[in-house]
């Protein structure tokens, strides 16, 4: 697959992603998926993306950066939103926070097989 493949097909994942498509997301995550080395498969990926959803109503997912380099894409995620409740043990609450999350992906079979993700915690408490 070519950067301009793989940059495309991620770009549309994150479309999916915001529409909350969940009967798509089998198009652009394969069904043995890793989390940060945890095994969680598809289905175990797309509920923790809905759990997501839940904790944060207006979650969406904002590219900032994207290095794409097959098999692989780099990306950094800007956030803005409020989340319910909790959010990552810190007290949100329904405040607004901005936030980024730092994650790497790689494709297998055009399907995203491996995710490692790190969120910026630090500057969720600074605003708190």
């Amino acid at each position: 697959m070519s950067e301009a493949d793989l940059t495309n097909l991620y770009r549309d994942y994150i479309a999916c992603l915001n529409r909350q498509d969940w009967p798509a997301l089998g198009q652009f995550v394969h069904h043995d998926v890793t989390h940060n080395a945890r095994p969680l498969g598809l289905a175990g990926y797309r509920a923790m993306l809905e759990q997501d959803f839940r904790e944060i109503p207006d979650l969406r997912f904002n590219i900032e950066m994207l290095i794409s380099e097959p098999p692989r894409i780099a990306a950094r995620l800007r956030f803005d939103c409020m989340p319910a409740a909790t959010f990552l043990g810190l007290a949100v609450n329904g405040r607004r926070v901005s936030f980024c999350e730092n994650v790497f992906y790689e494709f297998r079979d055009r399907k995203i097989r491996q995710v490692w993700s790190i969120v910026d915690k630090a500057a969720i408490e600074a605003q708190l």
